[in-house]
């Protein structure tokens, strides 16, 4: 059976980036595991009996990541599966975008999880080693780009 999870890509906006390129002051939050072999990841995890793929997502999030979804904004129109195999069985991971409404907001990380960083789009991409990766940062860069 193909194993399922769920994430959100979450960004901050900082104020202090120019008002000429909106999208310079974006930041994309990206985790380090504390297992294998210590990859860079948004918040994301295996759905549980009973939720749906969003709770996932924000429960995951809280987990890993120790923000509350009252501390985040879901951005509408928004949402990638990608599918890979993972120890041998095909895995489905759906995202989410959302955006952290303090971009000071404190991150606290779970076991599963040993660093984090706030990371401009390039940065992030090189963080970010899996190919479907990056290209589901870059595609979700574009979407933020198009609705200013």
């Amino acid at each position: 059976m193909a194993v399922r999870a769920c994430g959100l890509i979450i960004y901050r906006r900082l104020q202090s980036a120019p008002s000429s390129k909106v999208t310079d002051g974006i930041e994309y939050l990206l985790l380090q595991t504390s297992y294998g072999t210590h990859h860079w990841t948004p918040p994301k995890g295996h759905v549980d009996a009973g939720e749906d793929d969003l709770q996932t997502a924000f429960r995951e999030t809280q987990e890993e990541a120790g923000l509350q979804a009252s501390q985040l904004t879901l951005i509408e129109g928004y949402k990638k599966e990608l599918h890979y195999p993972a120890h041998g069985k095909p895995k489905t991971v759906v995202y989410w975008l959302a955006e952290v409404k303090d971009c000071n907001a404190e991150i606290k990380l779970s076991e599963e999880h040993q660093a984090f960083q706030w990371l401009k789009l390039e940065d992030a991409c090189k963080f970010a080693e899996y190919e479907d990766m990056q290209a589901t940062l870059k595609e979700a860069h574009e979407f933020l780009c198009s609705k200013k």
